[in-house]
């Protein structure tokens, strides 16, 4: 594995390959592919590959400290048992929106679930940023067509967040109780503008690595982005094809980086053009990433 230069490890045709989560508990990758309703698990030791069929769209996985996930799907919260592959059902979100779903999400150091939702359709901005924890679900920034995130800093203080149709991530500071004030523009695409349909593509998902560098996959952008602290970019990593959705640091010195990517939104000459659209990616990093955190209180 090189150095920079992302390799293809599963061809699975993803749809919308989305939400890697690297377990060090079974030294595995989890992820999701939203639009064919299914988990997947990636053991690189051996290369096997398992999926489960899910109740819904499930837009992110959030490992617990007991073990099992917390599953985001379209219609809702779902503790997901991978020894038997059940889904139970915690919570409805959004009930009163049946054009919305649940998105991407991020599990901060005190063990505090955050998530997004998004309308399905990509026109209306009914989606939200949610914090969940022991004192319940509470809305925290809204007014999104597109979430994707957030991602919290080393050191705890900055959540970031993305809003994917305006090309932004925000930046917020996050206090010691969950909660977040001073949203800022943190960094943006097509400032200084580009050429159409996509310009520089769209921000997907986001994470923090263990410097305080923001990763992001590049939907129609072919690679991802990383920004230091101040908000600069310092390096954009190539991909073989255009939609990377977002990244994961795995590997017992997480310095390995996992890749989903997805097929969606492309036509018939661009999945010629790119055989390994909707694959699972890895490369190597220079810098390591945070360790992925646990759901403290369920």
């Amino acid at each position: 594995m090189t150095l920079f230069q992302p390799t293809c490890l599963l061809d699975l045709k993803a749809t919308l390959g989305e939400g890697p989560v690297w377990s060090a508990y079974d030294h595995a990758l989890w992820f999701v592919d939203i639009k064919q309703k299914r988990v997947h698990r990636y053991d690189p030791d051996i290369g096997a590959h398992r999926t489960y069929p899910a109740p819904s769209e499930p837009g992110f996985l959030a490992p617990k400290i007991h073990g099992g996930f917390i599953v985001g799907c379209k219609t809702g919260l779902y503790d997901f048992d991978p020894i038997t592959g059940h889904f139970t059902l915690l919570t409805h979100v959004e009930a009163g929106i049946p054009t919305n779903r649940l998105n991407d999400g991020y599990v901060d150091a005190q063990g505090r679930l955050w998530f997004g939702s998004m309308d399905d359709d990509e026109a209306r901005p009914t989606g939200r940023l949610y914090r969940y924890d022991a004192r319940g679900l509470k809305v925290m920034d809204e007014d999104y067509v597109i979430t994707n995130g957030p991602a919290v800093s080393p050191d705890g203080k900055t959540l970031y967040h993305n809003d994917t149709l305006k090309k932004h991530i925000y930046a917020f500071d996050l206090d010691a109780d969950g909660e977040i004030t001073n949203k800022r523009l943190f960094a943006q695409l097509d400032a200084e503008g580009h050429a159409p349909p996509h310009g520089e593509g769209y921000m997907d998902g986001p994470i923090v690595d263990s410097e305080g560098n923001v990763w992001v996959g590049l939907f129609f952008g072919w690679g991802v982005n990383v920004y230091a602290p101040d908000g600069r970019l310092i390096r954009k990593v190539d991909f073989p094809v255009s939609n990377v959705t977002k990244i994961a640091f795995g590997g017992r010195d997480l310095k390995t980086v996992y890749a989903t990517t997805a097929a969606k939104g492309l036509t018939t000459d661009d999945l010629k053009a790119q055989p390994l659209a909707g694959g699972l990616f890895s490369f190597r990093s220079d810098v390591a990433g945070q360790p992925q955190n646990a759901i403290a209180f369920l």
